[in-house]
């Protein structure tokens, strides 16, 4: 196994047809630690997928450096990156049966004579004849050995003399994932692997690769646009933004304190709520002219901010509860409801500016489209973002800057 490490990479399409060129990953620093499942998040175009290829080996990059352990990698042709990787369209080969998809890596790991690919073709066209009759090959020995023990971990034994046209879509990526496993690699790379199936199988393949990378150790790297994917399965999330590393922390790490408002408002399902306020008088936030009480590790940072100065506000759906009328709670009409069984996401118009806001409610609770309601914000739950859309820290050595790798809690996590 081995850990991955990008090194101020880069990697610029040149322009075509008088366009500009196109950077897709700008100086990139990132650490992948060994035995890590590190989630790659972000917008479609932010470079996840590019990402995955210049360390496959599919794309060069422009300049930087890609090791993998202590070795660097970009000058290696792909066959000698020890990588393996699963593809969004499955990428079978139509032509063979499962079994032979399961094994196309291995049979292909190393160079053989004539006379050893002679014998390993013997011993594939004999090994159902007599035991007298059959020619022995151990290499070819050795993969049937691994590809038992693949096929019993992705249960596709009843299906190895199949060919892909005979599969579902989701024992068409188990044999797309048991092809990557078979060879044994230092580092899986999965390019949204699960987008192609039902809600229910990408639930149960979720749960299948998570504790088959917990079982077998190996470094991986997801690339998913799915929240519950992201916040689910991996030890860590990058978020990547216009080729930029925007954040890189655990799940708890980005909801809770993201470290911009792009992160704020890309993490988490429904996003974080964004107000535009102005920092008011004993630690409270005004908006128009409602004032908002902030308590907790938040509360600090006001100190370093001046009476009056424009700033932006966070606060997650479920910090926002419906209540009754009081000063301090903001009024807002019903725009929209969701019923989501356990619960119910309501989208309202504060009176106060005209902002929509989202919040999570009981499922009990009767509303409509119209009705109008109260919402008292959790005075504990605000996040404060500047003019450049930084999160504020609670302490003024936090506004240093960082590098986007070490964005990670600077505040203790609130219960």
């Amino acid at each position: 196994m081995a850990g991955v490490r990008f090194k101020a990479l880069n990697k610029t399409y040149p322009s075509r047809r008088n366009e500009p060129a196109v950077e897709v990953i700008r100086q990139l620093n990132l650490q992948i630690n060994d035995g890590e499942f590190l989630v790659l998040v972000g917008p479609s175009g932010c470079g996840k997928s590019t990402l995955l290829r210049l360390l496959a080996g599919l794309e060069a990059p422009t300049s930087g450096e890609i090791y993998v352990g202590k070795q660097p990698v970009s000058q290696l042709r792909p066959a000698q990156r020890d990588v393996a990787m699963v593809f969004q369209s499955y990428a079978l080969y139509p032509h063979l049966s499962v079994r032979d998809n399961l094994v196309f890596g291995l049979r292909r790991s190393q160079q053989r004579s004539l006379g050893q690919l002679l014998q390993d073709q013997l011993h594939r066209n004999t090994r159902n004849f007599p035991p007298l009759l059959q020619v022995s090959s151990i290499r070819e020995q050795r993969i049937e050995a691994r590809t038992r023990e693949v096929a019993e971990a992705l249960e596709l034994q009843p299906l190895l003399n199949r060919q892909p046209k005979e599969l579902s879509g989701g024992q068409k990526q188990r044999v797309a994932l048991g092809r990557a496993m078979a060879r044994e690699p230092s580092v899986f790379l999965m390019d949204e692997p699960l987008s192609n199936l039902d809600a229910k199988l990408r639930n149960s393949t979720r749960t299948q690769i998570v504790d088959l990378q917990r079982q077998l150790g190996t470094t991986t790297i997801y690339v998913t646009h799915d929240q519950v994917e992201a916040m689910t399965m991996g030890h860590r999330i990058a978020v990547l933004n216009q080729g930029q590393l925007q954040q890189l922390g655990t799940p708890i790490e980005l909801y809770q304190w993201p470290s911009n408002i792009f992160v704020a408002q890309f993490i988490g399902s429904p996003p974080m709520n964004v107000l535009p306020v102005v920092v008011g008088p004993a630690n409270t936030l005004l908006l128009g002219d409602r004032r908002l009480a902030v308590e907790g590790p938040m509360a600090e940072a006001l100190l370093h901010l001046e009476e009056g100065q424009p700033i932006s506000a966070g606060l997650r759906p479920e910090h926002l509860r419906v209540a009754p009328s009081t000063n301090r709670n903001l009024a807002a009409i019903v725009s929209h409801l969701e019923v989501l069984g356990n619960e119910q996401l309501i989208t309202c118009k504060l009176l106060d500016g005209n902002h929509l806001v989202q919040v999570r409610a009981s499922p009990e609770l009767s509303l409509s489209a119209g009705s109008n309601l109260h919402l008292e914000p959790d005075p504990r739950g605000w996040r404060l973002f500047g003019a450049d859309g930084e999160a504020i820290a609670m302490t003024a050595q936090d506004n240093t800057e960082q590098d986007p790798n070490d964005r990670k809690l600077h505040l203790p996590i609130l219960g």
